[in-house]
């Protein structure tokens, strides 16, 4: 079983930054793609980003400008930087595994909280 540990969130003002991280139990090359999602109060989870094993990124249109997804794998751990937060961005952030053939695993989230 994949364990994924998120953290990083908090409290920050409009236009400041944060950068999330999510540890993986395993290393990062075993899946396909490491992604983010996140999911704002009473709404769906929604993808952000993704990391595929050859270092590929894609992003969501409306965030691709002020997000930016990494990997460290002799860490096995993911990154998203956040710039220039909006309280739109408030929400929970999780981290997952994916992969072509199966379930995501998913962490237990961070939460991010941006104040106007």
């Amino acid at each position: 079983q994949v364990q994924l540990v998120e953290s990083g969130g908090g409290l920050v003002q409009a236009g400041g930054s944060l950068r999330l991280s999510c540890v993986v139990s395993r290393s990062i090359f075993d899946f396909d793609a490491m992604r983010w999602y996140r999911q704002a109060p009473g709404e769906q989870r929604l993808f952000v980003a993704q990391i595929t094993t050859a270092g590929t990124t894609t992003y969501v249109d409306s965030l691709k400008d002020r997000f930016i997804i990494s990997r460290d794998t002799t860490k096995n751990t993911l990154y998203l930087q956040m710039n220039n937060l909006k309280p739109e961005d408030t929400g929970t952030y999780y981290c997952s595994t994916h992969r072509v053939a199966g379930l995501p695993d998913w962490g237990q989230g961070t939460r991010v909280t941006v104040s106007s």
